[in-house]
């Protein structure tokens, strides 16, 4: 008895394949070069945010100015945006760091539309594979060449399906990938508000309060 070709996805699983692992590998790509981007942004917030309001405790706020350029990610940037207006007022403390979060979500969330795309475009296309798989089939049995060969059938239908499962596998992992990255990206929004939030409070009410109280006590 002869046996069985053994199958190969690379090489019996059609055109379709091949396209799918290219999508595939952009994909993981994106999410590597996102995973990365992100991390290198993170900052503590609470740490950050105790730093500069101790710069501007001791009267040093070309310091906090600084310690905002050096340090790397969205929250620093927010921080620095409502510095800049601390002599302003209040309104516009809120108006320059809500601006600079503006500015900042776009880069954060770049590529991840690609990313929910790939996942929702691979399953298509592993359905078209898995289509095109059968039609193949139907058309060999039409024509009488698949006609008493069971091994060439099952071959055929080995092919739809692994298209079909690669497929589905990978749009699975893109999904779990953007869901990954949208929970990072609102991770950081929400440390950017509360940042902002923590030093706007801080150098319209707290300072001027811990000020008055220092100025009393060297009174008395």
């Amino acid at each position: 008895m002869t046996p069985a070709p053994s199958f190969s996805l690379l090489v019996d699983g059609g055109p379709f394949t091949w396209l799918i692992l290219a999508l595939a590998l952009l994909a993981g790509i994106f999410l590597l070069e996102r995973t990365l981007f992100l991390h290198r942004g993170h900052v503590r917030s609470s740490d950050f945010i105790e730093g500069i309001r101790n710069n501007l405790r001791n009267g040093r706020p070309l310091e906090a100015l600084a310690a905002c350029e050096e340090s790397p990610g969205a929250v620093p940037r927010v921080v620095k945006a409502a510095l800049l207006r601390m002599s302003a007022g209040e309104e516009a403390m809120r108006a320059a760091a809500t601006e600079a979060a503006m500015l900042e979500l776009p880069v954060l969330e770049r590529r991840l539309g690609t990313l929910a795309a790939l996942g929702r475009v691979i399953p298509m296309l592993a359905l078209a594979g898995a289509v095109l798989s059968g039609f193949n089939i139907i058309s060999a049995l039409r024509d009488g060449s698949l006609y008493g060969s069971s091994d060439a059938l099952l071959a055929g239908l080995q092919s739809a399906l692994s298209t079909a499962g690669l497929g589905l596998v990978i749009a699975a992992l893109c999904s779990a990938g953007h869901h990954f990255l949208v929970g990072r990206v609102r991770s950081i929004v929400t440390e950017m508000e509360s940042a902002a939030w923590s030093l706007i409070t801080f150098v319209r009410h707290e300072l001027p309060e811990e000020q008055a109280a220092e100025r009393k006590r060297s009174t008395s």
